[in-house]
C-alpha cells in the first residue's frame, strides 16, 4: 500500500504483480480495513470495528466487509 497524492493505492509487487496487472485505490473505510488486516483478525472483528468507527449498522458493515474481502481476493491482494 502506498500513499500517492493523497490517494491510498494497493500496488502489486513480486509474484503478485504477475497475477494482477493493475492497482486498487482504497477509500477511507477500505484503508481502515486494510490496516486492520495487517494484524490477524476475523471478519467479525472487521465488522465490529467498522460499526464503531463509522457508525453504520451491523448488516451494512457485514455487507461492506464481505464485498471488500471479495475484491481483495479477486485481485490476489489477500490470501484465501
Amino acid at each position: 500500500m502506498r500513499e500517492i497524492a493523497g490517494e491510498y493505492i494497493l500496488i502489486p509487487v513480486g509474484a503478485a504483480a504477475l497475477e494482477f496487472q493493475g492497482i486498487m485505490t482504497l477509500n477511507e473505510s477500505g484503508l481502515f480495513l486494510w490496516r486492520m488486516l495487517q494484524e490477524e483478525c476475523t471478519e467479525e472483528k472487521l465488522v465490529l470495528a467498522l460499526t464503531e468507527e463509522y457508525e453504520v449498522d451491523i448488516p451494512t458493515a457485514q455487507a461492506d466487509v464481505k464485498k471488500f474481502l471479495f475484491q481483495l481476493q479477486q485481485n490476489n491482494a489477500l490470501l484465501k
